[in-house]
Order: structure tokens, then C-alpha cells, then sequence
């Protein structure tokens, strides 16, 4: 038994579907006499519980009586012969189709309405200054123009061939055991008179990416093994160094001895 289950539709084109979808039918195959069946189901179903329906809902409930007594009564001709005609679901699917598609396209562009109203726009800009300002002219003669073209030419030959023959010298990189002993020396000098010293201090001056890595791991193997600490209160703040006193600083010592 088909039981109903009454929820809102669109309009009768919406319920039939509703119905085709939820009987797994193909649409170019209804079953026209289990769908018409179905349909007048919920219509007496949306009568029984005082829902108002609506005369769309009447038309197309007739459209399908019509159509079953299509599929079960053969077409005779006056010669009493049977008339084969094109399948009478043919237009009802056809129409189904076309609803399905103009519905997918109301649901897409209800979606992006509701994306769009969160979306803001930045006000147009006022660039008549630019767009109607007078187009510059070089007022140069075709002579001048060609001996600065060839000046141009000659620049950038005598360019690569010094890059060719050249190279640019690059300085050797410190090793993490020269930065510690530096750093060290630092270190002990700026603790006679200070109980702590910025790591800005540690990295030589003008330091590139190179310098800041070599010079933050070789603060880290200072911190583990001659007596160091280092302190960040905050994000990206300055970290200061400060010798460890009592056993940690021995234990340091200790192993500088070693």
C-alpha cells in the first residue's frame, strides 16, 4: 500500500517528481497508472485535512486520467484497425524535463543571491584625472631616435660580456663553531656589567637570512651546552640572553673544560 506523506509542493509539476523520484521510475517509462494512482492519493489526502488544492493540481490530475485511459484503451480507426501513435507520456515527460531543468536553475541562482548578499563591493573611483589627461609625445626626429636605440644596444652588449667574463666575489660562510666562539666572547664581555644581552647583539651587522639562521642555532647549542637561557615575552619580541647561575652554570663550565 502506498502511504502519503503530506508536505509542501511548488506546484502539481513538483509533486509529479516528487512521486517519479520516490518510485525510482524513469521518466521517459512512467508507469502512468501507479503515478495517477499515487497523485489522487495525495490530493484526497491534502482534502481530508482541509488543505486548499489548488486548480493546477485538479488540471494535471486530469491530464494523467486522460493519459491512463490512453494506455490501457487501444486507438481504432474507422476501419476498426489499431492505430499505433507516438507514446502519449511522451509530451508529460517532455514538460517534466523542462521543469526539472528551470528548477535546478531557480535553485542556483537563489544560491548565489544568498552568497552575493554577503559579498561587498568597493565603491567606483573617480580616474578621470588619468583617463583624460593629454598623451605625452617625444618630440624627437627618426635620426635621434635610432642612434638612442643603437646606445641602448651598445650598453647592454658591453653588460653581458662583463657578466660573461665576471663573477661576483661571495665571501666564505662562518661556520656555527666560529659564530659560538664570537658570540661567546660577546656574551662574556656584555655579562660584566649586565645581567642580560639582546640576541640583536650576537648577529653581526647587516645580517641576511644566512647570518639570523647561523646565529639562532648557534644561541641554541649555547643554551645547551656552556650555561646560557633565553627569554621571549611575546611574539616576534626581542629575545634576551642571560648567563644560569649555580650548578647550571658549572654544568656549563664543566663542559667547556672538557
Amino acid at each position: 500500500m502506498y502511504k502519503v506523506k503530506i508536505q509542501s509542493f511548488e506546484g502539481p509539476f513538483d509533486l509529479m517528481v516528487y512521486l517519479i523520484e520516490n518510485a525510482r521510475m524513469d521518466i521517459y517509462d512512467i508507469n502512468i497508472s501507479e503515478i495517477t494512482q499515487q497523485y489522487i492519493d495525495y490530493l484526497q489526502e491534502m482534502e481530508s485535512l482541509d488543505i486548499e488544492v489548488g486548480s493546477e493540481f485538479i488540471v494535471l490530475a486530469a491530464v494523467l486520467i486522460r493519459l491512463k485511459s490512453r494506455m490501457l484503451l487501444p486507438r481504432m480507426n474507422q476501419e476498426g484497425e489499431v492505430v499505433i501513435d507516438e507514446d502519449p507520456r511522451a509530451e508529460l515527460a517532455e514538460k517534466l524535463i523542462e521543469y526539472k531543468k528551470t528548477k535546478r536553475i531557480a535553485e542556483m541562482l537563489q544560491e548565489r543571491e544568498e552568497y552575493m548578499e554577503s559579498v561587498f563591493t568597493k565603491p567606483g573611483e573617480d580616474v578621470s584625472q588619468y583617463l583624460n589627461s593629454p598623451v605625452e609625445v617625444l618630440n624627437v626626429d627618426s635620426d635621434q631616435f635610432v642612434q638612442a636605440f643603437l646606445s641602448f644596444l651598445s650598453r647592454r652588449k658591453k653588460i653581458t660580456e662583463v657578466r660573461a667574463r665576471y663573477q661576483r666575489p661571495r665571501s666564505p660562510r662562518e661556520s656555527i663553531e666560529e659564530r659560538i666562539k664570537n658570540m661567546s666572547a660577546v656574551l662574556e664581555e656584555k655579562l660584566k656589567t649586565q645581567e642580560t644581552v639582546s640576541f640583536s647583539d650576537l648577529v653581526p651587522d647587516h645580517p641576511d637570512r644566512y647570518d639570523m639562521i647561523l646565529s639562532f642555532s648557534s644561541l641554541l647549542e649555547m643554551m645547551k651546552t656552556q650555561g646560557y637561557d633565553a627569554e621571549q615575552k611575546e611574539n616576534y619580541g626581542e629575545i634576551t640572553v642571560r648567563r644560569i647561575a649555580g650548578e647550571n652554570r658549572k654544568a656549563g663550565e664543566d663542559h667547556d673544560a672538557e
